[in-house]
């Protein structure tokens, strides 16, 4: 019998275990229970602290000794055998309800619970004869439940979760009894209720609507009848039996969200915000005024270039003019140094705008250059002479020419 109970339990717990762990692989950061009206199924494991166990063991000894007594001969007394009753009365209790939270992180709950205790025993007489006792306890309490989370910077983890602490207050309602081989005991159903509780909660684990809760805790349910114990149970006292359904409990609350608020922002949210690179904003007004003057810097440049090109191409113009002239009146040397001058007047003031030019221009943008109209200057006389020489030596009388021949 025993080992069967063990069995019961170890494979209740190791179920609950790969249950909780399923669920807890989906979600990495629990810090709040979002749902507004949840439904909850709440399996649990009670060590009732039910100190009457003894009347019945006591029972259970004095009918063993009565066999051993009646036994004629120590062959029958070898036939008379017993079990003992479990030291340690332990159940479990199922528990469903409706979950209310009214405000973040603070819920009221009301709940419906079953909690069925069955211990038997066999004895075998001196005739090989088999005998069952036993006695059931069984309980029907309903609770209204105040639970509220503990702030995070009094507990918690390193994973978040959210940590809670419940209190409870108990009422019995009809079918809360004990049940023997011997009778039944009924118990009284008090208004005031017929006991409290309070137990450390922990929201492990989440899937979408649905959550877990580990909790561990202390209920105290004291439950009393108008009979006695020596109705139910040979040679008990003859006082109004009391006894008691509570104990320490180990419970698995499973919830799902019936009505759910929007789940709040992470609090890391912040942290992560205050990690991530800044944005630095530049003022473009700025950019785009120093943009509009290197242009109109370059413009103005552009223009005085050109203003400064055509008075280069003018006074070109004019100083052929003047060669054209002095050829007519002069002689071909006069003409010859009258060209070089202009030639020299023209490369120096081309010079001068590359210099007015180049200062401004190289730092914004570099400017085109207008190259002159005069060819290079070579020793040759021939080929030294620009093409307004040349025009001009054909525009000039061949009387002329021919003078400069003599």
């Amino acid at each position: 019998m025993k080992s069967k109970s063990r069995n019961i339990v170890f494979s209740l717990v190791a179920v609950l275990l790969m249950t909780a762990t399923g669920f807890a692989a989906s979600e990495e950061k629990l810090d709040h229970d979002n749902s507004i009206l949840s439904v909850f199924l709440q399996p649990s494991i009670s060590f009732i602290s039910f100190e009457e166990r003894k009347y019945f063991q006591e029972a259970i000894d004095t009918i063993y000794y009565g066999f051993k007594e009646n036994a004629v001969n120590s062959a029958e007394s070898l036939n008379v055998a017993k079990q003992d009753f479990q030291k340690v009365n332990f159940c479990f209790p199922i528990t469903a309800g409706i979950q209310w939270q009214f405000t973040e992180d603070h819920f009221l709950s009301a709940g419906i619970g079953f909690i069925y205790d069955n211990e038997s025993v066999v004895l075998t007489d001196r005739k090989s004869n088999t005998h069952s006792y036993e006695y059931t306890l069984q309980g029907i309490p309903f609770y209204l439940e105040y639970r509220f989370a503990l702030p995070k910077n009094f507990i918690t983890l390193s994973t978040g979760g959210l940590f809670s602490l419940a209190v409870r207050w108990y009422w019995v309602l009809p079918g809360t009894e004990i049940y023997t081989t011997w009778g039944k005991l009924d118990a009284e159903t008090p208004l005031l209720g017929a006991g409290f509780g309070v137990s450390v909660g922990y929201l492990f684990a989440t899937w979408k609507s649905f959550k877990l809760y580990g909790d561990i805790g202390f209920n105290s349910i004291s439950v009393k009848s108008n009979k006695k114990f020596s109705d139910i149970v040979p040679n008990g006292p003859d006082e109004k039996a009391k006894w008691n359904l509570g104990g320490i409990q180990l419970q698995i609350r499973g919830s799902f969200g019936l009505w759910n608020k929007p789940k709040p922002k992470d609090d890391d949210d912040d942290d992560d915000d205050e990690n991530k690179p800044k944005v630095r904003i530049i003022d473009d007004t700025k950019k785009d005024s120093v943009k509009v003057d290197s242009v109109e810097n370059v413009a103005d440049t552009a223009k005085v270039a050109d203003s400064l090109g055509v008075a280069a191409d003018v006074k070109v113009a004019d100083s052929t003019k003047a060669i054209q002239d002095s050829v007519k009146n002069a002689t071909m040397d006069s003409a010859k140094v009258t060209a070089d001058s202009a030639k020299v007047d023209s490369i120096g003031l081309v010079s001068d705008t590359a210099e007015v030019i180049a200062p401004d221009s190289a730092k914004v943008a570099p400017a085109p250059k207008k190259e002159p109209d005069l060819a290079p200057v070579k020793n040759t006389p021939a080929e030294n002479s620009t093409p307004n020489e040349k025009s001009a030596e054909k525009n000039a009388p061949a009387e002329e020419i021919k003078t400069k021949g003599d």
